[in-house]
């Protein structure tokens, strides 16, 4: 019963930094956990980072940890994905993920999540 809609994708050289943002309506954010995914072409949809329902939680896929930092403004209904140091190997389509949660949760698994955007396609170049 939540939208979610992804936008800030785009082409970036390797080294570069994006900012994806996923901006909510329907519903509050302020009850749901979210999540980052990515599939990339011939892949399985994959993890990327997951935030708590108040930003106090976080978590990070190996690939990605370092670089990549997940926040929320729940004032603005809105999730973010900062993202430096990006690499070739993370080009993909980045989805935009959430969950009712009544706890201070987070999530990293593909199915403990009800609510999908359409996701941004985001390219780095060599």
């Amino acid at each position: 019963q939540v939208q979610l809609v992804e936008s800030g994708g785009g082409l970036v050289q390797a080294g570069g930094s994006l900012r994806l943002s996923c901006a909510a309506s329907g519903r509050t954010l302020s009850s749901y956990a979210m999540g980052w995914f990515r599939q990339a072409p011939g892949k399985e949809r994959e993890f990327v980072s997951a935030i708590s329902r108040n930003g106090g939680r976080t978590s990070f896929a190996d690939s990605v940890k370092g670089r990549f930092t997940i926040s929320r403004d729940n004032a603005k209904n809105t999730v973010y994905l900062q993202m430096n140091s990006l690499k070739p190997d993370d080009t993909a389509i980045y989805y935009c993920a959430g969950q009712r949660d009544y706890r201070d949760n987070y999530y990293v698994g593909r199915y403990d999540y009800t609510y999908w955007g359409q996701g941004t396609q985001v390219t780095v170049s060599s």
